[in-house]
């Protein structure tokens, strides 16, 4: 008992000087601050001052050396002392040596200060480079004594918990234990265990890991907890860890994977904001349907008024963005399941030809006027492909009900076409997303390099013709070998089951869609492909799958247009509404031009009527140039106002869409087929 005394006392021995000496700490930093404005006593005072204080800390280095001594001998006397128990010892020699590193940790965070108050001195006050300099230091010294002295805690946790398991061994070993007893520690055990096994140890094994940076970031408790008046701070700590986290650069944080996967969680800011896009969606889209117009746009007023710009409602904008993205599969999937194999090999040179003419023309005139207006190539060659793309679920959502009800008035079909073209410039976006790392380095290169640019590029360009080919050779290979057995199977498991045949579909497309994403083509892409793939079985076949697939796009749909809407700033939009709008005119009038220039020419005479509603269907920017802008805005390609410029243009040529193609269908259609297709 004695000897834990002594212990207890060199240990708690520093920490009584620290107490004690805090009133000549302040002291002696108002004495310094007074010499430091002149104000103090004469040049001998001041020396004598200096002298107190290295005596002060050679007093404080002497006595920490003193305890360091004192600890190893309590180290090695508890390693001899036989009467205490294997965790017992391990618990005290366990924290006798986070002390140690404790002092050391100290000591040399007086000496960084030091050294760090020398450097300044050193420094130009005028220079904001070399003080960003030193910041810079100070800030990363700050966060791997942060991160020391996490791991200092984490291991105390460790060690106090080794400490309760010794005092609950002692107590069983102390009195007998019941068969039920028995039973829950065997369970505890086994528990423990489990843990152990489960937990990945994330922290420790990426922090080393280059690449890896430490920052600072804020953890914002939910408000059920901070609401809790008697909760302690462990059992926040032990809660289903919700927090959000936000760091310096206002990104938020929410959990991906807890610690604990025995528990489960649900993240409720998630739950709560596609409940709210639930219940909005329906009045916005009822008033859209009143005045005329598609449902989306209420879809997307929906997001507008959720979203930063409006009630700033939605938290999980990252998870609402990433479910929209199942509302383009499942849409692109079902005008796959529209647009059979027969008719794509009727159009398949329109198809192909179409969208790279116009490509090619959008990024020659965004050459020329980027010329005169002084505009860099890359970044005038990434603005022209980004406005050269159309929305596909936006002309997919005008086009349902007519592509399978109406006649064919002449050789092709309209929808055809446009289905088709609009396929290929998916194509084109998985063809630019690829090569858009390449862009960047051409952009951020010297002239010399060029050339060894171009061919990367073109080298680039025929690896993806060959991922091409290969997709198309595996569709070739699923039609003819595979497609029919397996929905064949799945309709005999599936009678009296629906479940079976949605989930073998759902499957069917995953694996279309990460097929096409292996082999660097669009998802989208994968998901049109496997419509196609099962609408070759046949017209029953594709009704069938329409009936069990077309609600669940509709509610994914729904989330799709409302994560667009979060990303529309009407602000924006009114104070530079002049010149939004003459930006917007000017692109759909040259987009609707081009296309009815090269419809002119690779249509046949016989279906040259259809290339004014081709045109109209194609004269709008696609939502994806918000996730092309996005990255390219974070690469240096644009900067932020190209980018919102670019967001703005897309948002009024969607809402101008409608417009153009009632006005399109109303001149060309003959009357039979216009009901089908309003």
């Amino acid at each position: 008992m004695k000897i834990l005394e002594e212990r207890l006392f060199w240990m708690l021995l520093p920490f009584f000087h620290l107490i004690v000496s805090a009133a000549e700490h302040v002291e002696v930093a108002k004495h310094a601050i007074k010499l430091h404005r002149g104000k103090g006593a004469a040049a001998n005072q001041r020396r004598q001052w200096v002298l107190d204080s290295c005596r002060r800390l050679t007093g404080l280095l002497r006595q920490k050396n003193v305890v360091l001594n004192k600890l190893k001998n309590a180290i090695r006397a508890v390693e001899k002392d036989t009467s205490l128990s294997d965790e017992e010892k391990l618990f005290q020699v366990h924290t006798f040596e986070i002390f140690q590193k404790e002092l050391n940790e100290s000591e040399n965070s007086v000496f960084q200060a030091i050294y760090g108050l020398q450097r300044a001195l050193q420094g130009d006050y005028r220079d904001v480079v070399n003080m960003k300099e030193s910041s810079k230091q100070r800030l990363e010294a700050l966060r791997e004594a942060a991160i020391k002295e996490e791991s200092e805690y984490v291991e105390l946790l460790a060690a106090e918990k080794h400490q309760v398991e010794a005092l609950k061994n002692m107590q069983h070993q102390n009195k007998s234990l019941s068969m039920l007893d028995e039973i829950l520690e065997d369970v505890r055990k086994a528990a423990d265990r489990l843990e152990e096994e489960i937990e990945e140890h994330a922290f420790d094994d990426n922090k080393s890991v280059k690449g890896v940076n430490f920052e600072a970031v804020l953890r914002v408790e939910e408000e059920e907890a901070n609401s809790k008046k008697n909760i302690t701070q462990r059992e926040v700590e032990e809660g289903l860890g919700l927090s959000m986290l936000i760091d310096s650069q206002n990104n938020q944080y929410i959990l991906t994977k807890p610690r604990d996967s025995t528990i489960p969680r649900a993240d409720h800011h998630f739950i709560k904001d596609i409940v709210t896009i639930g219940m909005l969606s329906l009045p916005c889209g009822w008033l859209c349907t009143t005045i005329g117009l598609p449902t989306m746009f209420g879809y997307i007023i929906c997001g507008v008024l959720l979203g930063p710009s409006g009630l700033n409602s939605i938290k999980s904008i990252v998870q609402v963005e990433t479910l929209g993205e199942f509302g383009v599969f499942f849409t692109l999937f079902l005008v796959g399941l529209e647009f059979s194999p027969e008719k794509l090999r009727k159009v398949w040179k329109i198809s192909l030809q179409g969208p790279c003419h116009m490509t090619l023309l959008m990024i020659a005139f965004g050459l020329l006027w980027g010329h005169l207006l002084q505009i860099r190539p890359t970044q005038s060659v990434f603005i022209s492909t980004c406005l050269s793309l159309s929305s596909t679920p936006l002309v997919s959502r005008f086009l349902v009900g007519s592509a399978r009800g109406e006649k064919e008035a002449g050789d092709i079909d309209y929808s055809t076409v446009l289905l088709g073209m609009l396929v290929m410039q998916d194509v084109q976006l998985g063809l630019f997303i690829a090569v858009m790392p390449t862009l960047i380095q051409a952009g951020a290169s010297a002239s010399s390099g060029i050339l060894m640019e171009v061919l990367r590029i073109v080298l680039l360009m025929g690896q993806i013709v060959f991922s091409l080919a290969a997709v198309f050779l595996l569709c070739l290979v699923i039609k003819t070998y595979l497609i029919g057995p397996y929905y064949r199977k799945l309709h005999l498991e599936s009678k009296g089951n629906k479940e079976i045949l949605i989930l073998g579909i759902s499957a069917f497309i995953f694996l279309m869609l990460m097929v096409t994403e292996l082999l660097d083509v669009s998802m989208e892409l994968g998901c049109f492909l496997a419509g196609a793939l099962v609408s070759s079985q046949g017209h029953m076949v594709t009704e069938e799958v329409i009936a069990y697939i077309e609600p669940i796009r509709d509610f994914l749909a729904i989330i799709f247009f409302t994560s667009i809407g979060l990303h529309v700033f009407p602000t924006f939009v009114i104070y530079e509404l002049t010149v939004l709008v003459f930006l917007t005119l000017s692109v759909v009038i040259m987009k609707f031009v081009l296309a009815v220039l090269v419809l002119s020419l690779i249509l046949p005479k016989s279906s040259q009527y259809i290339k004014w509603i081709v045109s109209a269907g194609l004269a709008q920017v696609s939502e994806f140039s918000f996730v092309l802008g996005s990255r390219a805005r974070r690469a240096g390609i644009i900067s932020r106002e190209v980018y919102l410029l670019i967001l703005s243009v897309t948002t009024l040529s969607l809402l101008l869409a409608p417009v153009l193609w009632r006005a399109a269908i109303t001149r060309c259609v003959p009357r039979p087929e216009r009901r089908s297709s309003l």
